[in-house]
């Protein structure tokens, strides 16, 4: 599937959240989410990404928003990931790459012998489950968060 743009309805997901349990879109239902992807938890970029957006929660909470961080590093990656960098909201592990696959951000080149894992990328997605902000970067370069909340200021 070819990467989301705003206006598409968001492609339901099942992830496996740090705690073993699934965590879903209809989850999020009358509530803003911000989908973070990330290529691997314990790298410089991803640490400061998540970080970036943990600190960011508290106004994303005044915008009726939530966080949740994704990638394919399995949910005992992501359990350690999270405590260590004290992040307080949810990480879902798509380790089957099922969900960066319908988003459009598994990445499949070559990165230094690497391939299959989710590509640097946010999504806001709304209350009905409609796509309001797409964004996939460079891999080196984070995402907008200042454009993440003017989306969010706009679609209240």
């Amino acid at each position: 599937m070819a990467e989301l743009v705003v206006g598409q309805k968001a492609p339901d997901f099942k992830l496996v959240r740090t705690d073993l349990e699934p965590i879903q879109l209809s989850d999020y239902q009358g509530k803003n989410l911000i989908l973070h992807f990330f290529p691997l938890a314990f790298t410089s970029v991803c640490t400061e990404q998540l970080c970036t957006a943990n600190g960011a929660d508290n106004d994303y909470a005044s915008l009726n928003a939530e966080v949740v961080g994704v990638s394919v590093d399995s949910p005992f990656v992501l359990d350690k990931f999270s405590k260590e960098n004290n992040l307080n909201f949810p990480l879902g592990s798509d380790f089957n790459r099922q969900v960066s696959k319908d988003y459009g951000v598994l990445f499949e080149g070559d990165f230094a012998g690497m391939t299959g894992f989710s590509m640097r990328s946010a999504f806001v997605i709304d209350g009905d489950g409609i796509v309001r902000y797409a964004e996939t970067t460079d891999g080196k370069t984070l995402p907008s968060f200042e454009n993440i909340t003017k989306t969010l200021e706009i679609i209240g």
